[in-house]
């Protein structure tokens, strides 16, 4: 049986790594920062923990708010959601992620795009 990406990334612990660097970057960018004022972020990085977790093929089943209704009431534009997915990606790439499971993973991520702009 195949190795997941999950498991191929080095699991939990990996994972975690990933969204520590993911949400630093991104808390550190002016642009996006009033994007999560008043946000319960020990929340949101568990969320984050298991929505990767679960694209990766983790053990993990997504039990998250719909995108669309989770992000509805922020009004991404695109050129966070992108800015956003870099950060994703350079996170993923820090950590050590070979590029076949960086681009299998923002794939994923980037198929969110018009539910998460509400389009």
């Amino acid at each position: 049986m195949p190795q997941t990406i999950y498991q191929d990334i080095g699991g939990r612990d990996a994972v975690e790594a990933v969204v520590t660097d993911f949400y630093d970057q991104v808390l550190a960018d002016d642009q996006l920062v009033p994007y999560f004022d008043g946000m319960d972020m020990d929340e949101l990085r568990a969320h984050q923990v298991q929505f990767i977790s679960a694209v990766a093929g983790g053990p993990v089943d997504y039990t998250g708010d719909d995108m669309r209704d989770a992000h509805a009431h922020l009004d991404i534009d695109e050129d966070d959601f992108d800015a956003v997915g870099r950060y994703l990606e350079s996170a993923l790439r820090m950590n050590g992620v070979d590029e076949d499971n960086v681009e299998a993973i923002m794939s994923e991520v980037r198929s969110l795009k018009d539910p998460v702009l509400d389009r």
